[in-house]
């Protein structure tokens, strides 16, 4: 299979020196993803990975100031990749239906089977964003990196969704919250389904489970989307469901 290069413009923030643009910060890149699925987040560090590319710490510092920021920086790599991939899949596709059915797909699956970025294995970057993705932006600092643009990328890939949504139902209430929900329900659910499968209704014995994710996703998009708000009641201060008739 034929590798391609691919440059993605990732926010300067995220690193001291642009790892793309080099054959060691390739290099960084590409073995920090294997480290991180091998070992997990919490036991990845600079001295593992300067051991891993026979390098010093020192050299990874130059181009990422701590781990935090290499895992935001894989993060945004993958969600400006799902941007990317969302682009190419519906660029010629008029129907927003087609559209977000693509675009589901993709959220639970973003590696690419028929191309391989040549510094980056997306099938396991993709098992980094399903079991470690949350610690992104569940911390105490997530106000300041907020401040300084880490999640420029995923508000674009949300903002990017929540479009599709409104070309369906230019009515729909709470498109951002929607896209923002499947994107992270997309991942949850398959680690749930992994490793604590009582808070999922995926399941391995039931097969695929990215297609049962799939299936899952389209299941809460529609039903939100072309949900009858006319049907709803407030009732004693609660909004209630008030069933077809």
């Amino acid at each position: 299979m034929a590798k391609i290069s691919v440059k993605l413009d990732l926010n300067e923030n995220l690193f001291q020196k642009d790892p793309q643009e080099t054959d060691l910060g390739r290099n960084i890149v590409r073995h920090s993803i294997l480290l991180i699925d091998e070992l997990g987040f919490e036991k990845f560090n600079f001295k593992k990975l300067a051991e891993r590319i026979k390098s010093t710490e020192a050299s990874i510092y130059r181009y990422f100031e701590n781990k935090h920021n290499l895992l935001i920086y894989l993060l945004n790599w993958y969600w400006e990749w799902m941007k990317v991939r969302i682009d190419f899949n519906t660029i010629n596709i008029n129907d927003p239906i087609q559209k977000l059915d693509l675009t589901i797909n993709i959220i639970v699956d973003t590696a690419n089977r028929n191309t391989t970025i040549d510094f980056v294995d997306e099938d396991i970057l993709h098992r980094i964003v399903v079991a470690e993705g949350t610690k992104a932006y569940h911390t105490k600092s997530v106000d300041k990196d907020n401040q300084d643009g880490f999640f420029l990328s995923y508000k674009s890939l949300c903002k990017k969704v929540a479009d599709i949504v409104l070309e369906i139902n230019p009515h729909f209430p709470y498109p951002r919250t929607l896209a923002s929900n499947l994107i992270e329900m997309g991942n949850n659910n398959q680690y749930f389904a992994e490793h604590l499968p009582r808070l999922t209704d995926i399941q391995y014995s039931k097969g695929n489970i990215s297609e049962q994710a799939i299936e899952l996703l389209k299941y809460f998009a529609y039903g939100a989307i072309y949900a009858n708000h006319s049907k709803i009641k407030q009732k004693n201060g609660q909004m209630k469901f008030k069933p077809h008739s």
